[in-house]
């Protein structure tokens, strides 16, 4: 009789042990996987933008440059050169806005699987 209620004991604790420690510890093991796996792609995507912004504007600078050697005069240099600053800037703040979006995505899409947010 005392062996079987220590068995049932045991069988209890073990259960309970499972209920509140394995399986919690395992769930945040999952949950902190899944937001390194969004963390990864989310990291991805901000570095391939970057890169696309690099190249517009690259693109955009030597377009200038172009234009400016063509110019017939410093006059028509100039106007090139002002015009250029100003649509960068504008560039420029609309790139920002992007990444800083982009990287919002990325922090509520990593933050998700460890606040037990699904998809």
């Amino acid at each position: 009789m005392v062996e079987k209620k220590s068995g049932k004991s045991i069988d209890k604790v073990s259960d309970a042990i499972n209920e509140r420690i394995v399986e919690p510890m395992k769930n945040a093991g999952e949950a902190v996987k899944a937001s390194g796996a969004k963390a990864a792609a989310g990291t991805g995507a901000v570095s391939m933008k970057m890169i696309d912004h690099a190249e517009a504007n690259t693109r955009e600078a030597f377009a200038a440059m172009r234009a400016a050697a063509k110019a017939g005069s410093l006059t028509e240099v100039l106007k090139i050169q002002g015009d250029f600053i100003r649509e960068q800037g504008g560039r420029s703040m609309t790139q920002a806005r992007e990444i800083g979006e982009l990287i919002a995505q990325f922090g509520r899409e990593t933050i998700a699987p460890l606040s037990g947010k699904k998809d």
